[in-house]
């Protein structure tokens, strides 16, 4: 069946990064998978989306993602100032980058998980020019809350992303970050 999946972030954050790693494990484990952005002419900090598609069978399907199974929203604040839920099918499940546990966000409603995946790349070191990196403790996030992908296979695809000691400390975010997922159902 298909499972479609929103990633909400802003520019430089990893938000394609994160759907391609995301695609990439469910490759790993033998679906068929599709992994793409959208953003016109933003820079880093804009909000942008990118998108991801996982299926038993070929995907034939070649649009945006108008109605998610999935959102994942690597910015904690953005939330609060775009619709992430848009379009979001009723059983759906929202995976935020949040200190907060996910009933205390007032998301009434959705399946929340959250899980504080800037503490975890502040505490690794993950950094861009200064910035925590989060895209990778999200998709670890992401296993954990929707069991699409396995952690094995998220490890896996960052692992064969990055090598040496970047690949060590993004695959430690995404074992963190499954570990603290909080689930708020």
């Amino acid at each position: 069946m298909l499972k479609e999946i929103r990633i909400h972030g802003r520019g430089g954050q990893g938000a394609v990064t994160a759907a391609q790693l995301l695609a990439h494990a469910a490759h790993i484990e033998g679906k068929h998978v599709q992994a793409f952005p959208y953003f016109g002419a933003e820079r880093r900090g804009a909000p942008v989306k990118a998108f991801a598609r996982i299926s038993e069978n070929p995907i034939l399907l070649h649009s945006q993602v108008y109605n998610p199974d999935y959102v994942v929203v690597l910015d904690p604040q953005l939330y609060k100032i775009i619709d992430v839920t848009e379009g979001l099918k009723s059983n759906g499940v929202i995976v935020l980058n949040a200190a907060k546990p996910p009933d205390e966000l007032k998301l009434g409603g959705w399946r929340v998980a959250t899980v504080d995946a800037t503490e975890i790349a502040l505490e690794l070191g993950l950094r861009i020019a200064g910035q925590p990196v989060v895209n990778t403790s999200m998709v670890g996030a992401f296993a954990g809350a929707t069991d699409e992908v396995s952690l094995e296979s998220v490890l896996k695809a960052i692992k064969l992303n990055w090598r040496g000691s970047a690949g060590e400390k993004n695959a430690r975010a995404a074992e963190l970050a499954y570990e603290r997922l909080i689930k708020g159902w």
